[in-house]
């Protein structure tokens, strides 16, 4: 298959997977950590009405979705990219950044959860993605 072609279907499915893994873990949240009394997570306005109602408990979730959904994409990503792994991996951290602004700009969060979430969950999660399949691969060479 064509490198650039291959490299093209790397980063849609790398996408598509981490996407897929983030939204599977904000959908079973409030099973693990039911939202607090009262709140209101359908609509922004009634989050922005009931976010003084979240502890800090009720992010972690978010936080681990979107950390799990850029690890899973970039993982994807590098190992089915015939080349640039490195950069594809990280171009799914970015990709996922740029939601992750959007994200934040436009739902209510604490500046803690909007700091950490923007610093950790998204660029450090594709380097760690991108260190273990280019680590791994390097073993499977020798």
């Amino acid at each position: 298959m064509n490198p650039f072609l291959r490299n093209t279907l790397a980063v849609t499915v790398g996408i598509i997977i981490g996407s897929l893994i983030n939204m599977s873990i904000i959908l079973i949240s409030s099973s693990i950590i039911p939202l607090p009394e009262g709140a209101d997570n359908r609509t922004i306005q009634g989050l922005q009405k009931t976010i003084h109602l979240f502890e800090a408990k009720h992010f972690l979730f978010p936080f681990l979705a979107h950390a799990a959904g850029t690890f899973a994409g970039a993982v994807t990503t590098a190992l089915l990219a015939v080349n640039h792994k490195k950069k594809l991996a990280l171009a799914i951290g970015a990709f996922f950044l740029f939601g992750g602004i959007i994200s934040v700009s436009s739902h209510p969060s604490p500046t803690w959860f909007t700091l950490i979430d923007l610093v950790f969950a998204y660029i450090p999660m594709a380097y760690l993605a991108l260190k273990l399949v280019c680590k791994k691969q390097l073993k499977f060479e020798y």
